[in-house]
C-alpha cells in the first residue's frame, strides 16, 4: 500500500520507499526523499523561480536515466508550472516553489537542474557558471587549481565567485550577475576559458574536443547559453554512490590534495548545512538582501574587451 503523507497541507503519495536505489551503499528511495526534506531551507532559494529540468533515474543510477524537461503526466494542480521560451517553441515546465513540490519532485527521483535565469526575464541572466571537468588523469585536484586562477581573474573584474562540486567528478564556479543576457554572460565565459588557457596552457582547456582532454581541466563556457541548465546546489546526483553538488569553501579548494577529499554524501551535506548554513546564500535575492556591503551582492560584466 502506497503510504500517504501530508507536506504543508498537501496530500502526496510516495511510492517504494525501502527501494534501493544505490547498491553501492544501500541508500534507499526513503533516504533520498528525507535528503531533500532535510536540506529544502537551503535548496528552495536555488530552485525557486527556475524552470526544473529533471534527471530521472527510478531504478537507480545502473538503472534507465532520462531527462524531464516538460511537467510529467500525473504533476498534480497544485504544482507551479509556468509556459519557457524554447528555439523548437514553447514548452510547460515545472517551478519547484516549496517544500511540499520538492517532495513531490523528490518522489520521482530526480536531479534537478536549472538555467542561470528566472523565469521572469527567460535569457536575462542572474548568475555566470563555469564547469571544470577534468580528463583523466586529470582530477578535481587539477580542477581546484584552474578554480583557483578564475577566482582572482573574476575578482579582478568585480565579480565575486563560490565553488561547489559537481557531484561527479568535477568543480563548478558560481557568481550573481545582472544586467547582462544569457548571450553575453556566454562570450564572457568563453573569453575567461580563453583565458585561463592561455594563463594554464598545461591544465586548462576551453574546448571539448576529446584528443585534447586527457590531463586537462575543460572550463566549459557554454552552460550559460539560456537553454542549457547545470546541476543545481544540493541536488543528489545519478553516481554509483549517492554524492551531492555540494558547496565548498575556498580554503577547501586552495587544500585539496586528493581526488575524494571534496566527495561529499548526503549525510555529510546534511551535517555542513548545519555548521556553516548555505555557503551560496550570497547567490540568490535573499541572500543578496541579507549581506552588508559589496560581498554577496551581483556583479556587472566589464563593458570593454578584457
Amino acid at each position: 500500500m502506497t503510504p500517504i503523507t501530508e507536506v504543508e497541507g498537501r496530500r502526496l503519495a510516495l511510492s517504494n520507499l525501502d527501494k534501493v536505489l544505490y547498491p553501492a551503499t544501500g541508500f534507499t528511495k526513503g533516504e533520498v526523499l528525507h535528503y531533500y526534506a532535510t536540506v529544502a531551507p537551503v535548496l528552495l532559494p536555488h530552485l525557486r523561480d527556475r524552470p526544473v529540468s529533471f534527471l530521472r533515474y527510478p531504478d537507480g543510477p545502473d538503472g534507465q536515466v532520462f531527462f524531464t524537461k516538460n511537467v510529467p503526466p500525473g504533476t498534480p494542480d497544485w504544482v507551479t508550472t509556468a509556459e519557457v521560451p524554447r528555439s523548437e517553441g514553447p514548452a510547460r515546465m515545472v517551478l519547484v516553489q516549496d517544500l511540499a513540490s520538492l517532495v513531490w519532485a523528490s518522489n520521482l527521483v530526480t536531479e534537478f537542474h536549472t538555467p542561470q535565469w528566472l523565469i521572469d526575464g527567460p535569457g536575462q541572466a542572474d548568475r555566470l557558471v563555469l564547469d571544470l571537468d577534468p580528463g583523466a588523469p586529470a582530477t578535481a585536484v587539477e580542477c581546484c587549481e584552474v578554480a583557483l586562477w578564475l577566482r582572482e581573474r573574476l575578482a579582478a573584474d568585480g565579480i565575486t565567485a563560490y565553488a561547489k562540486t559537481s557531484g561527479a567528478k568535477g568543480l563548478h564556479l558560481l557568481a550573481a550577475v545582472r544586467g547582462a543576457s544569457s548571450e553575453q554572460v556566454s562570450d564572457y565565459a568563453k573569453r575567461l576559458a580563453l583565458e585561463a588557457e592561455r594563463a594554464l596552457p598545461r591544465l586548462a582547456l576551453h574546448r571539448m574536443t576529446r584528443s585534447l582532454r586527457p590531463g586537462k581541466v575543460f572550463v566549459d563556457w557554454s552552460q550559460n547559453a539560456a537553454r542549457k541548465t547545470t546541476a543545481t546546489p544540493y541536488t543528489l546526483r545519478a553516481r554509483p554512490e549517492p554524492t551531492v553538488s555540494a558547496p565548498v569553501t575556498w580554503e577547501e579548494v586552495a587544500e585539496c590534495r586528493t581526488p575524494d577529499a571534496l566527495v561529499f554524501r548526503p549525510e555529510e551535506v546534511v551535517a555542513r548545512v548545519r555548521a556553516y548554513g548555505d555557503l551560496l546564500a550570497p547567490l540568490t535575492e535573499e541572500g543578496q538582501e541579507g549581506e552588508e556591503g559589496n560581498e554577496g551582492e551581483a556583479g556587472r560584466l566589464p563593458t570593454g574587451p578584457t
